[in-house]
């Protein structure tokens, strides 16, 4: 063999080894098949919490790990096949967010691949898992139990406007939790001995029923129910709210953040966060039968003193001193 061509076979193996240890390293980086019954907008004050989990547990994306994500846009029905898809990929794990329509989606596509939840719903009533402790199977998450928690929303708001003749309740019947957000929300209604009205929010135009409803119905103050659906609807609800001068009860702090009234319920970026942290676990290894189902250990009450002021509300003390956080 000449030397010229031996010097070229020689720098011909330099270039090709570096390529193929890449190329193997691509290879070798895990996928995330990321579920949402949501839309990227809603997803975008949640995103970052979720990549903190990540990097928490060791990966970055578009480093050490990638995520394909797949949104639902508030379409129930498209779940399933978004699913199947990310199942078609081979993922190495999937998060469902949303509720617990896309972990279900998720577990009725595989057994096989690990999945990791965060859901409003408690995982145990809608099926999810055998229990909080030992979940079994090929799922466990975070279980933020903001569906539960529509008896105690509806009394701070009964405290806010306590001579209302009539509450009303926002809910979006495509939702599964739906009828379970009707039945808790009517049970307090009764026991709090005020009357009540549940209104269907199931698409925009809806949304925009259930207030001019209310009005002549001459509900004095509305309870909206826990669904991503209507976080995604967060701006059409705020300015309905401003515009009939209705006190409205979120479940979300960011509702109050973008004008709202008051909002109760559990701090859904750190939730996303836990999920992301769990992700990363289970890419280590671990499986998510062993991994018990995280739970929130406080609540958040935040009230918009801006807004309860063009409402001409004036906010009990006792409510002042009970919020997390007062927005002036």
């Amino acid at each position: 063999m000449k030397r010229r061509e031996f010097m070229s076979l020689v720098g011909g193996a330099a270039c090709a080894w570096p390529l193929a240890a890449r190329a193997q390293q691509q290879a070798a980086v895990p996928v995330v098949g990321f579920l949402h019954s949501a839309s990227p907008n809603y997803f975008a004050t949640s995103a970052g919490p979720f990549r903190d989990g990540l990097t928490e547990a060791g990966y970055v994306e578009g480093q050490n790990v990638a995520i394909e994500y797949r949104w639902a846009e508030g379409h129930y029905d498209r779940l399933p096949a978004l699913a199947a898809d990310l199942v078609d990929r081979q993922v190495a794990v999937i998060f469902a967010g949303g509720g617990a329509d896309p972990a279900k989606a998720a577990k009725a596509a595989s057994t096989k691949i690990p999945i990791v939840f965060n859901s409003a719903a408690d995982p145990v009533r809608t099926g999810l898992v055998a229990s909080i402790s030992r979940p079994g199977g090929n799922i466990t998450g975070i279980s933020l139990l903001a569906s539960a928690l529509d008896a105690k929303k509806l009394g701070f708001l009964r405290e806010l406007v306590p001579h209302t003749p009539m509450i009303g309740a926002l809910v979006n019947p495509n939702y599964a939790e739906a009828k379970f957000q009707s039945a808790e929300f009517q049970a307090a209604a009764s026991r709090l001995d005020v009357a009540s009205i549940v209104l269907s929010g199931g698409a925009e135009t809806d949304i925009n029923t259930a207030f001019a409803t209310m009005v002549q119905q001459h509900a004095g103050a509305l309870v909206v129910g826990t669904d991503p659906f209507f976080t995604a609807r967060r701006d059409q609800l705020v300015e309905l709210a401003a515009r009939y001068s209705i006190p409205v009860m979120y479940f979300q702090r960011e509702f109050v953040a973008a004008g709202g009234l008051i909002s109760y319920g559990p701090n859904y970026a750190d939730g996303y966060r836990q999920a992301g942290v769990y992700v990363g676990r289970i890419l280590k290894g671990e499986k998510p039968a062993d991994l018990p189902v995280m739970q929130p250990t406080k609540f958040e009450l935040v009230i918009n003193l801006k807004t309860a002021k063009a409402l001409g509300l004036q906010i009990p003390d006792k409510l002042l001193a009970l919020a997390d956080e007062v927005i002036e």
